[in-house]
């Protein structure tokens, strides 16, 4: 549920979160907001929209403010029709204290009287959703780093909020968009239920070579804020495999968006279902990646009774550390998308070597065998 905070440069979004109802125009030529007042519209859409994605299956992130709604990305400056402008509405709200022309003191905790009303705003978003399981909540998209104190503010308030209701939902912080260092340290220390990372230079290479999930913090590895637009199976598999939690921006057809080709993107998609269905079959709430079980580095496993191992290049085959016993292997062809051999092989302990029948990388599952098999 992407959020926009009524304008970006020269594009405008309705429904906002508050009537209009004047007096006065603002900077868009449309009435002045009073920010006293929710717009019931705005909220049975958002509500609307959750639905429809539960009744497909489908956990949405409610994005809940936007970094790039108040100051100059280099793109034009979106604080002229801010409602927090005080040109804007008829409440007195000035969210620019400094009176630079941009409203970054709004994702701040500079100016009170804004804060209350974006708690106020996030009250009434919880109070819509919060019957719903498919939900979690992100607090803003692509804020710079001076906005950590305000998250983490955000993120307190609502889980202060949420436990005297029926149900508890993740929250979340993303990746910053600008004053990147110390980005991840922010993140991590962060009270936030799970994280989205960046590529900093520091916390590890989430493109090439992700770092195992340590427990932390739930990883949601975005190619968003990983490349803008980039990934392919390689690395879904790669996330997948240590423990993250891969999303994908898909660019779809708009050419302009990406550099990257046509069948990676078909790749990454495809991967993104394998994957999926991976964990589906797995008993995935007792396996966690353990790099040091293969040589190849990229493993879930409950070690002696399920693996995931991934071998992002063909080649000589690998090893894997397993425990005496039967077992039951599959191989995977992440290029096509086929199983491509099952069987049953025993292991005295030890490392035991693998190949895979098919050039290219490749997945290989094992689970213990019953006794009954």
């Amino acid at each position: 549920m992407w959020s926009w905070e009524v304008g970006e440069n020269d594009v405008y979004y309705e429904p906002a979160p508050w009537v209009r109802t004047g007096p006065g125009t603002a900077g868009d030529g449309k009435p002045k907001f009073d920010l006293q007042q929710f717009n019931p519209e705005y909220f049975q859409r958002l509500r609307s929209r959750v639905l429809a994605a539960r009744d497909r299956g489908i956990y949405v992130g409610v994005m809940l403010f936007q970094g790039w709604s108040i100051y100059s990305h280099g793109y034009g400056n979106p604080w002229p029709v801010h409602p927090f402008n005080e040109a804007n509405n008829i409440n007195g709200i000035n969210g620019d204290a400094d009176k630079d022309g941009e409203g970054k003191e709004v994702h701040t905790l500079q100016v009170p009287a804004v804060t209350r009303l974006q708690e106020a705003y996030v009250r009434q978003v919880i109070d819509t959703l919060n019957d719903l399981d498919n939900v979690l909540y992100e607090i803003t998209n692509e804020a710079a780093i001076f906005s950590r104190d305000w998250q983490y503010h955000i993120v307190k308030f609502i889980k202060e909020y949420e436990a005297s209701k029926r149900k508890q939902h993740p929250v979340g912080m993303t990746a910053f968009d600008s004053g990147r260092e110390g980005s991840m340290a922010a993140l991590l220390e962060s009270p936030a239920d799970w994280i989205s990372p960046q590529n900093d230079g520091v916390a590890g290479d989430y493109r090439d070579d992700p770092p195992t999930g340590d427990g932390r913090k739930v990883i949601l590895s975005d190619t968003d804020h990983l490349w803008g637009v980039g990934g392919e199976r390689v690395w879904v598999w790669k996330s997948f495999t240590r423990g993250l939690n891969p999303i994908y921006m898909d660019p779809l057809r708009k050419q302009e968006w990406f550099s990257i080709g046509g069948a990676d993107m078909e790749s990454a998609r495809r991967a993104m279902g394998d994957t999926r269905r991976s964990a589906q079959r797995m008993n995935l709430d007792a396996m966690t990646p353990q790099p040091s079980l293969t040589s190849t580095r990229y493993c879930l496993a409950s070690a002696g009774t399920e693996y995931l191992i991934y071998q992002p290049e063909g080649g000589e085959g690998f090893s894997v550390e397993l425990r005496a016993g039967t077992y039951r292997y599959e191989w995977f062809s992440p290029a096509n998308g086929q199983d491509a051999d099952s069987g049953h092989i025993q292991v005295a302990g030890g490392r035991q070597r693998f190949q895979p029948p098919f050039a290219g990388d490749a997945v290989l599952y094992l689970q213990h065998a019953k006794v009954s098999e």
